[in-house]
């Protein structure tokens, strides 16, 4: 299938380090603005951001079902979630874009905190229709634990696999990977790509994210890119708010880091 599998960072919609929910509407708005005129068929996952990562931090929940409590926050931590998903697709929905809120966590089974698997025939129907499912990071269902978190850098690899992408875009706060943390560290250089000669050494200065970020954060990320590229799939890790960065990734433009196997 001539498909992309686009994930934007919840760092990069909300406002992550906020103690409560809060949107980034300036930056939603430059990414919808970019998504209008993309000519590629694509599935759209978000991060959760405000939206998920302080609640989950606060109440422990990507540990499991433990105690009555934790099914409160279960249900609460998807409820915001859900929120967040539907402002996003409203703000392509109002442009014209045919953006369907699409909740993985309905389907999806976990088993220790990695998907087991999530019904894709739905999917699969809205692309011949062409239109775009907007997939978002979640707690799910965990035949072990009782919920786990389905983050957004998990869906991302698992479509690829089985809807056979030929790329996954992944479209953060900061321009691919880089040495150091480029906001702190003026002499920070970006690494133009990432295979298997490289992989390892770069896998020791990766850390993770500056901000509350429960889902492995940058070393997450590349981590689940080098699985689906051994299998072919291309990654890429782009600034998402930079003018025409992802209609570049689109392209095949090198832009960001590369990751190949």
């Amino acid at each position: 299938m001539d498909l992309i599998i686009l994930k934007i960072g919840g760092s990069v919609i909300t406002h992550k380090n906020k103690t409560g929910p809060a949107v980034n509407f300036k930056n939603l708005k430059k990414i919808t603005d970019q998504l209008l005129v993309l000519n590629k068929k694509f599935i759209l996952i978000h991060g959760a951001g405000s939206f998920g990562h302080q609640i989950v931090k606060r109440t422990g929940i990507d540990k499991g079902i433990k105690k009555k409590k934790d099914l409160v926050n279960f249900a609460e931590t998807q409820r915001l979630q859900n929120e967040l998903n539907l402002i996003f697709t409203q703000s392509l929905i109002e442009k014209g874009f045919p953006a369907f809120p699409f909740q993985a966590s309905a389907s999806a089974i976990m088993k220790n905190g990695r998907m087991q698997k999530m019904d894709l025939d739905v999917i699969k129907g809205l692309l011949k229709l062409n239109i775009t499912p907007v997939l978002y990071g979640v707690p799910a269902f965990d035949n072990e634990k009782g919920c786990s978190i389905l983050s957004g850098d998990q869906i991302a690899p698992f479509l690829a696999r089985k809807l056979k992408a030929e790329k996954i875009v992944e479209a953060t706060d900061v321009d691919g990977v880089f040495t150091s943390d480029p906001k702190k560290d003026k002499k920070a250089k970006q690494i133009k790509e990432i295979n298997r000669k490289n992989f390892e050494e770069i896998k020791k200065t990766l850390k993770g994210s500056r901000s509350v970020d429960v889902t492995g954060g940058m070393l997450g990320k590349v981590s689940e890119l080098i699985k689906v590229a051994k299998m072919g799939v291309k990654g890429q890790i782009i600034e998402a708010t930079k003018k025409n960065n992802i209609k570049k990734a689109f392209l095949g433009k090198k832009v960001g880091t590369i990751i190949r196997w």
